[in-house]
């Protein structure tokens, strides 16, 4: 499935990943944003027909689950960001993430060690 999530659409799916499943009014609370009801109604339907949730009934309401993984949609909005913000080079989007102040040294150290992971699979 290659169809693109929305800023808002990712909202929603932020919230059935996290909890995961919810009924409209479940995810209407779970989002920080203060959206109408009718609108959370409106985007999981769209959703549901772009093929990343799916609905059962239960009692009057339905309750929503995810089809798509965050891993998938993470992957494809970071080529996005990737594509468009950093005209493909992945050295300038790591030299960006790292250049943040709150990195600590442990989480430099983990990804230094999962660079040279890295590094030595693609020299083996």
């Amino acid at each position: 499935m290659t169809t693109r999530l929305t800023n808002r659409e990712l909202d929603i799916m932020a919230v059935l990943w996290r909890d995961g499943s919810g009924t409209v009014n479940q995810v209407w609370k779970g989002l920080e944003d203060d959206l109408a009801y009718s609108t959370v109604l409106t985007m999981l339907r769209t959703l549901e027909g772009k093929g990343h949730v799916r609905h059962e009934a239960e009692g009057k309401a339905y309750r929503y689950f995810p089809v798509t993984r965050p891993e998938e949609a993470g992957g494809r909005a970071l080529d996005r960001v990737l594509d468009k913000m950093y005209q493909g080079s992945r050295e300038l989007l790591v030299t960006r993430l790292l250049a943040d102040e709150e990195v600590s040294p442990d989480e430099l150290r983990r990804i230094r060690e999962l660079l040279d992971e890295r590094l030595g699979e693609l020299e083996s």
